[in-house]
């Protein structure tokens, strides 16, 4: 009984954190367009749901090395994950230690595999892909 305890303490615990990431980023997206920044807005709001579906992506092509694609499984599991160096309720630095292991990631498989496989498992915003690979210093075949 004891273990049926401890997992539905954890489960609770899980939901409330996750209830909070997901209120913080609510509160941020609104936020955004209250302050007439539509399109930040759009971007903040899609970012994550894109960055997931890339790392997803990139983890099933046959093209990425298989180191990779464990540096890809170990990003959407801290992403994932309700524990962080930095709380996510902090606010602006919260979210920052997510930012910079993803950051991190991709810049490793990105210089494996160059632009082109990147670019064809992106959902969002190409500019904001360009940004990523100038800010990473990654050319056009590979870093």
């Amino acid at each position: 009984m004891r273990a049926a305890g401890r997992y539905a303490r954890f489960v609770r615990t899980l939901i409330t954190v996750l209830a909070i990431v997901v209120g913080v980023w609510a509160i941020l997206v609104i936020g955004l367009f209250l302050a007439g920044r539509g399109g930040a807005a759009r971007q903040v709001a899609a970012f994550l749901p894109n960055l997931i579906a890339l790392f997803r992506g990139l983890r099933k092509d046959p093209r990425v090395p298989r180191s990779s694609k464990l540096l890809l499984a170990f990003g959407l599991v801290w992403l994932a994950s309700p524990i962080d160096l930095i709380p996510e309720f902090v606010p602006v630095i919260g979210p920052l230690d997510d930012a910079i292991v993803a950051a991190l990631i991709l810049r490793s498989v990105a210089r494996r595999v160059g632009k082109p496989v990147l670019a064809e498992h992106w959902r969002g915003d190409p500019a904001a892909l360009d940004t990523f690979f100038r800010l990473a210093r990654i050319r056009d075949g590979s870093g």
